[in-house]
């Protein structure tokens, strides 16, 4: 027997819940895009989608295909990811330790993190490679300079280590290919800079951490210092750099600065330690960094 069709301007019923599950894709998407610190039109670029196409995804109105293709996963009874991973079929072993994992509480978890990272780290002692994290204006590069001048190690700034690996400049790297191989580049420079030193003092490009397998090497190869400062203070020193970047064609840049700190600071936090820079000089910073290292690292003093 044929199926029944229902008549051309009969609007399609949405599944219950539909709407609420575009508004959370909105949510995640501008949310990861904070986190990632892309503005939209960088996005619209880098993804040849439209501005006014992401704007309406972001606000809950996607286009309806994605509900559909929610709703073919659920018939299946799989997760939507699995339908549009790119990558090649997971594992039996891999969905089952997912699943294992996502029945585990965020202490639970944090417990197994800690035990892979232990149980599979080859990288020697990471607490003679010190990594400081943090976003743009906190204080990274400086810190990081005096540091290893201190401790008389190399101080590495990734920035230069990626441009090197990418053999052009980090402008035209975004330019020419996207941060997606950005990201690529990052992650094989890491790879070389935590082989290439056994002590270190490493700067870190501040949206490192959204890149689940860069951040978790980072973690693994080194003793990591989340360097922060408030959202005033992070901008002014940036402006105060002459870099009018964070301000260009963005009336709201203060506001883009403070959702990516909330959107990072879970993952900032998984440092070893925290250096909070506001209101402090550059010594004053400097000395409390030293205290920090000299507790955990001892062995890394001539």
């Amino acid at each position: 027997m044929a199926l029944r069709t229902a008549p051309a301007d009969t609007p399609e019923p949405r599944e219950t819940g539909t709407q609420e599950y575009l508004t959370r894709l909105g949510e995640r998407v501008r949310n990861l895009r904070a986190r990632r610190g892309m503005t939209r039109r960088l996005l619209a670029r880098d993804s040849d989608v439209s501005e006014r196409y992401l704007a309406e995804l972001e606000a809950g109105r996607g286009n309806i295909s994605i509900a559909l293709l929610r709703q073919v996963a659920r018939a299946m009874g799989v997760p939507l990811a699995e339908l549009t991973d790119d990558g090649p079929d997971r594992s039996v072993e891999r969905n089952l330790l997912v699943a294992k994992l996502d029945r585990l509480n965020p202490r639970e978890l944090e417990e197994v993190a800690g035990f892979v990272a232990e149980r599979f780290a080859q990288t020697g002692d990471r607490r003679l490679r010190i990594a400081l994290i943090g976003l743009r204006g906190a204080g990274k590069t400086t810190l990081g300079r005096l540091l290893a001048e201190k401790l008389s190690i190399p101080f590495i700034e990734l920035a230069r280590a990626i441009e090197t690996e990418a053999g052009m400049a980090l402008d035209e790297i975004f330019a020419l290919s996207g941060q997606a191989a950005f990201r690529r580049h990052e992650l094989r420079a890491l790879e070389r800079v935590i082989a290439m030193n056994r002590k270190a003092v490493i700067s870190t490009g501040g949206g490192l951490v959204t890149e689940a397998a860069t951040f978790q090497r980072l973690l693994e190869g080194c003793w990591t210092v989340w360097v922060k400062a408030s959202p005033e203070e992070h901008m002014s020193r940036v402006l105060a750099q002459g870099d009018r970047r964070p301000m260009a064609g963005n009336a709201e840049a203060m506001e883009d600065l403070r959702r990516i700190l909330v959107q990072r600071e879970a993952l900032y936090r998984k440092a070893d330690a925290v250096l909070d820079t506001t209101g402090r000089t550059i010594q004053e910073s400097t000395a409390e960094l030293g205290r920090l290292v000299d507790a955990a690292a001892p062995a890394l003093h001539p």
